[in-house]
């Protein structure tokens, strides 16, 4: 199948009002594509610009590509015009099958069969987001993860119909927008980040029901433990390193036992009214006094140090 050069994508249509359709848009503005964006109901677009031009000042940090300008988006709630002279496709409409099933029967009629169709989604499998697309063949996952206006990680995957042409176009692509792209495997609900993180949060979520934690103190474990570890080094290198000359194989046969010991209970936990008040109340306890809008700006600064500090390094 036969999509387009990359030096030939200008046009990039975003579909999706909310911070992970803002923060694609704010990202391939950055990048110096002209992006048109749907927005379902015109009256989303006062807080949608808000998150693009939040993310701006971050992806600013970051450094802008040539060209690059908030000048170049356009919104419409009209669905074809945002299409029109699209070169590729960011869906990251809400999480409802039937709608996104719905919305990509509408793509593979009105778009040209050259232009790759990327979703954002974070629960849904290709397989089935597809089903009533005339054109399965170019449609992708494209999971970023959040904010994806910072952080380079794309998980890409096809469905049972997807052709493998269209998986190697959209890794291409996302690495020449400046994204690291991570080609799956095997098609799997969750794909793989999102999957290690479920299993953090549901052991954090353990803790706390069972009075062994606070949220303040699985925070502050994680940042002054294995999180700056982990920014370097990931999960398997770290623990690798940690065993010496010896390496994994060290680790293993060392530790391989403890396995079996009850550390971990990946297993989800009741959610019961206490537990959810307590993660509320905790959350809530660490913001203090700080608006919404100041923990996002506080979180997307600090992250764009690291990435600009790991960037230096290399």
């Amino acid at each position: 199948m036969k999509f387009y050069n990359l030096n030939e994508v200008r046009n990039v249509t975003s579909i999706g009002g909310g911070p992970i359709g803002g923060g694609w848009t704010a990202f391939y503005l950055s990048r110096g594509y002209r992006v048109k964006s749907y927005l379902h109901d015109p009256l989303e677009e006062e807080m949608f610009m808000k998150i693009v031009k939040s993310a701006w000042v971050s992806l600013e940090k970051l450094g802008l590509a040539k060209n690059s300008s908030l000048n170049n988006l356009s919104i419409s709630s009209d669905l074809k015009e945002c299409l029109r002279e699209a070169h590729f496709v960011q869906e990251s409409a809400p999480e409802i099958l039937d709608l996104k099933q719905n919305l990509y029967r509408e793509l593979g009629d009105i778009l040209p069969k050259n232009v790759v169709i990327a979703s954002s989604t974070s629960g849904f499998m290709m397989s089935d987001i597809q089903k009533k697309c005339s054109t399965p063949g170019r449609t992708v996952v494209g999971h970023p993860f959040n904010p994806p206006y910072i952080l380079p990680l794309v998980e890409i995957v096809g469905g049972k119909k997807t052709d493998v042409d269209a998986i190697d176009w959209a890794y291409e692509f996302y690495k020449f927008s400046g994204k690291a792209p991570l080609i799956l495997k095997k098609e799997i609900p969750g794909f793989i980040a999102t999957r290690l993180q479920e299993a953090l949060w549901r052991e954090a979520l353990h803790m706390v029901a069972n009075g062994e934690a606070s949220v303040e103190d699985i925070d502050a474990a994680l940042i002054n433990g294995p999180a700056p570890r982990m920014v370097v080094q990931g999960q398997c290198m770290a623990f690798h390193v940690a065993c010496g000359e010896g390496g994994m194989a060290t680790n293993l046969d060392q530790f391989g036992p403890a396995l079996k010991l009850p550390w971990t209970r990946l297993k989800a936990p009741e959610l019961s009214k206490e537990l959810r008040n307590r993660m509320v109340d905790g959350c809530n306890e660490m913001a203090g006094e700080e608006h919404f809008e100041t923990l996002v700006s506080n979180r997307d600064d600090a992250i764009v140090r690291v990435l600009n500090a790991l960037k230096n390094k290399s």
